[in-house]
């Protein structure tokens, strides 16, 4: 990243120690939300509000995401859910997702949530009603259009200090990605090693 280590405190520690527990190592993009521990906190928290009460299934928000992050450009996140995908729909539907193109692993409504994230993030002021209907259409109702939406704006959010800040992708994460998301991420910044503990 840009910046340099942020300085050390009871709350970066502990999303520190938070990272190694889970991963193994301490993320690239924990480095640089630690500049504001207070913020990260903050920001995981509603994430995860929308999450808890939204009707949208683990998997539609995988798609949301991955399709954002690809449209985006964002090489972290979209390593990151595309392997995510890879779990729950199988790694050429993700890497499908990733490239913007169709898929017949997808269903109709996961379909139009790609569809959705991809006007979103190219294009927000150019959506149009029709779009909206062609999600109704698919079965999705208002409130999870909504929640879609959200979700794509978070994950824009979130994307936009990782990448303006050099948040590379970890090195680990690319390894472990499925070999058809990472051929799919040619895009975005280049994985690069987390600094040691």
């Amino acid at each position: 990243m840009f910046l340099s280590e942020p300085p050390s405190s009871a709350d970066r520690d502990a999303f520190y120690e938070d990272d190694v527990a889970s991963d193994g190592y301490v993320n690239n993009n924990t480095r640089l939300w630690c500049y504001r521990p207070d913020v990260l906190k903050g920001f995981t928290e509603l994430r995860g509000l929308l999450t808890r009460e939204s009707t949208l299934t683990e998997r539609e928000i995988a798609v949301l995401v991955t399709a954002t992050a690809s449209a985006g450009s964002d090489s972290y996140c979209a390593l990151a859910w595309g392997s995510r995908l890879a779990e729950l729909a199988g790694a050429d539907a993700a890497a499908a997702v990733l490239s913007g193109s169709s898929t017949v692993a997808l269903n109709e409504r996961e379909s139009a949530l790609a569809n959705w994230a991809r006007a979103v993030v190219t294009g927000p002021a150019a959506t149009t009603s029709a779009q909206v209907d062609a999600l109704r259409a698919s079965g999705l109702t208002d409130r999870e259009i909504f929640d879609a939406t959200v979700f794509v704006a978070f994950r824009l959010a979130f994307s936009t200090v990782d990448s303006s800040l050099g948040a590379a992708p970890d090195s680990q994460l690319a390894m472990k990605a499925p070999a058809a998301v990472a051929a799919a991420v040619s895009f975005g910044r280049r994985p690069e090693a987390s600094p040691a503990r």
